[in-house]
């Protein structure tokens, strides 16, 4: 069964190998796509539906019913900032639609604390043959799909 990976924000399509974190950039959790992200307050949609199985502050985990989980992380290197402006709309366990607030953050308080605002979304433990439709590159919305996940 394949699913449509939706934007978690609005921005530059970024690809993955030009995340400036290894563990994104070498594809090492999954492959996908990031986004630099426009500035100013914003929420951070859900990519698919599903439930909510790993929340941060910065980052989420959504598995849908087929148990394939996408990964979206706010930021590099943002755990440094212990959760300091990331207000999470839902807990663990939740069950959330596609293109639902999840966490609402502003990429320009990231960014003045000395990170990078990119954000990755990435198919966890796919194989990158799995992944196709991507954008690769142009802008993109919140809620438009980034990619099919066979």
């Amino acid at each position: 069964m394949s699913a449509g990976v939706a934007s978690p924000v609005a921005g530059k399509v970024v690809a993955m190998g030009d995340v400036p974190d290894p563990v994104f950039a070498q594809q090492l959790v999954g492959p996908g796509v990031a986004i630099e992200p426009e500035g100013g307050p914003q929420e951070a949609l859900a990519p698919i539906d599903g439930t909510v199985v790993t929340l941060h502050p910065h980052a989420f985990v959504v598995a849908g019913a087929d148990g394939k989980g996408v990964l979206v992380h706010l930021g590099i290197d943002t755990v440094k900032q212990k959760g300091e402006g990331f207000t999470p709309h839902v807990v663990q366990g939740e069950s959330v639609r596609a293109g639902q607030p999840l966490i609402g953050w502003n990429p320009d308080s990231v960014r003045a604390a000395g990170y990078s605002a990119v954000v990755p979304v990435v198919a966890l433990d796919a194989a990158e043959t799995a992944l196709s439709e991507m954008l690769t590159d142009g802008e993109a919305a919140a809620g438009e799909r980034l990619f099919v996940w066979e």
